[in-house]
C-alpha cells in the first residue's frame, strides 16, 4: 500500500475532519455537498453540474472498480459525462487501492492525480453528512500535510457564473436526421447528447449565451448545469424568444430552472440539494412515481409560476418542484436527470415525449 499523506477537510464553521490523501496532494476549496449514490463515481466526477464543489460520497467505499478508458467518437466519451473532472475534490470513508473490473484502465487515485484533483479517505462520512444535513451545504477547504490552512481561502462557486465557465465556446453538430434540435450547453452531460442522437435527430450544440433563434431548428433542448441560475440571464432572454416562436422546448435540471425563469418564475437555493440515484418524484395529477437520478442545489419556486404554467413533477421527500409544463403549448422540463448516467433509467421516456412533439 502506498504511503499516504495526512489530509484535512476544514469547514467554514470551523469543523475539521482528518483523513488521508489518495488523490492529488494539493490544497483546494469549494462548496461541500454529499451524494447518496452507491455507484457511478466516474460519471459524477465528470458531471459539469459539480463544478466548484467538494463531493462527499455517503457510500462507504470508492475505487473498487477503477476508472474506465477515455474513448468515443468526436470526443464524446462512452463512459464519462464530459472531457474532464469538474469536482474540486472527492471524499470517502474508505478507498480501495486495489481495483477489479473488466473495463478498468487505471485506478481512481491515478486518475485524480493526473487531473490534479484531491481525494480524501478515512473520514467519518456519516458524521460529515449529518452535519451538512443539519447545517446545510457549506464552504470547505482541503489541506494536505502540514500546510497552513490560513493560506487557502474559501471559495464560493455560487457567486460565480459557472454556466459560462463550463459551457462550450463553439457550435458543434452530432448525429443526423430529418429533425434538428438545438441543445443549449449550460454544462451538458454527454448522455443527453447520446439520448437525443439515438432517437434519430441532428443535434446542434450551442454556447450558453448564443442566440440560437437565428438558425433553423425544430425543437429546443436546455441542458443541465452548475451553480446559481441567476447568472444565466443571457440564456433566459434567448429562451423567452423561443417561447414566442412556439416550437417544442424541453429542459433538464438547470434547464428546468432557466425555462421557469423565462416564464417569469423564481428560484431558490435548497438547504443541501438533491444529489443521488434514489430521489422519488410523482407526476402531478397521478399516483405514478419514479425513482430518479439528481444533482442540483437550486429549485423552482412553484408558487411563482404564472397561470399559464403548472408543475409537472413533485419531489416526494420535500415537496419541491421537479418539473414544469405549459398548459397549452409544447414546453416542459424536468429537474431530475432522465438520461441518468449514472443512475436509474426509469424516466428516459421523456426524451421520446420530446421527440414526438417535433
Amino acid at each position: 500500500m502506498p504511503e499516504e499523506k495526512r489530509a484535512r477537510l476544514i469547514l467554514e464553521d470551523g469543523t475539521i475532519y482528518e483523513g488521508k490523501s489518495f488523490g492529488y496532494d494539493g490544497p483546494t476549496s469549494g462548496e461541500v455537498v454529499f451524494n447518496t449514490a452507491m455507484t457511478g463515481y466516474p460519471e459524477s466526477l465528470t458531471d459539469p453540474s459539480y463544478e466548484g464543489q467538494i463531493l462527499v460520497s455517503t457510500y462507504p467505499l470508492l475505487g473498487n472498480y477503477g476508472v474506465p478508458p477515455k474513448d468515443g467518437e468526436k470526443g464524446l466519451s462512452e463512459y464519462y459525462e464530459s472531457s474532464s473532472i469538474h469536482c474540486r475534490a472527492i471524499i470517502a470513508q474508505d478507498y480501495s487501492h486495489e481495483h477489479s473490473h473488466w473495463l478498468a484502465a487505471r485506478s481512481l487515485g491515478e486518475w485524480l492525480k493526473e487531473e490534479k484533483i484531491p481525494g480524501i479517505h478515512g473520514i467519518d462520512t456519516r458524521s460529515l453528512t449529518k452535519h451538512l444535513r443539519e447545517k446545510g451545504s457549506m464552504l470547505g477547504k482541503i489541506v494536505i500535510g502540514d500546510q497552513n490552512p490560513d493560506e487557502i481561502p474559501f471559495y464560493d462557486p455560487n457567486k460565480e457564473n459557472l454556466v459560462g465557465k463550463v459551457s462550450t465556446t463553439k457550435i458543434e453538430e452530432f448525429g443526423q436526421g430529418d429533425k434538428t434540435v438545438v441543445l443549449v450547453d449550460c454544462g451538458v452531460k454527454y448522455n443527453i447528447i447520446r439520448c437525443l442522437t439515438q432517437r434519430g435527430v441532428k443535434v446542434i450544440l450551442v454556447p450558453w449565451n448564443y442566440d440560437f433563434t437565428q438558425i433553423p431548428y425544430d425543437g429546443l433542448f436546455i441542458s443541465n448545469g452548475p451553480g446559481n441560475p441567476d447568472y444565466a440571464d443571457e440564456t433566459v432572454k434567448n429562451i423567452r424568444k423561443a417561447i414566442e416562436i412556439g416550437k417544442p422546448i424541453c429542459g433538464i435540471c438547470m434547464g428546468n430552472q432557466l425555462l421557469a425563469k423565462a416564464a417569469g418564475a423564481s428560484t431558490f437555493k435548497l438547504k443541501y440539494g438533491h444529489r443521488s440515484h434514489n430521489q422519488p418524484v410523482r407526476k402531478v395529477g397521478t399516483d405514478t412515481c419514479f425513482v430518479t437520478s439528481q444533482n442540483h442545489g437550486f429549485a423552482v419556486d412553484t408558487t411563482s409560476l404564472s397561470e399559464e404554467w403548472e408543475p409537472l413533477f413533485i419531489n416526494m421527500n420535500d415537496g419541491t418542484n421537479e418539473g414544469i409544463r405549459h398548459k397549452s403549448k409544447p414546453f416542459f422540463s424536468a429537474q431530475f436527470h432522465p438520461e441518468a448516467s449514472s443512475g436509474p433509467e426509469d424516466t428516459e421516456s421523456l426524451f421520446d415525449d420530446f421527440i414526438a412533439l417535433l
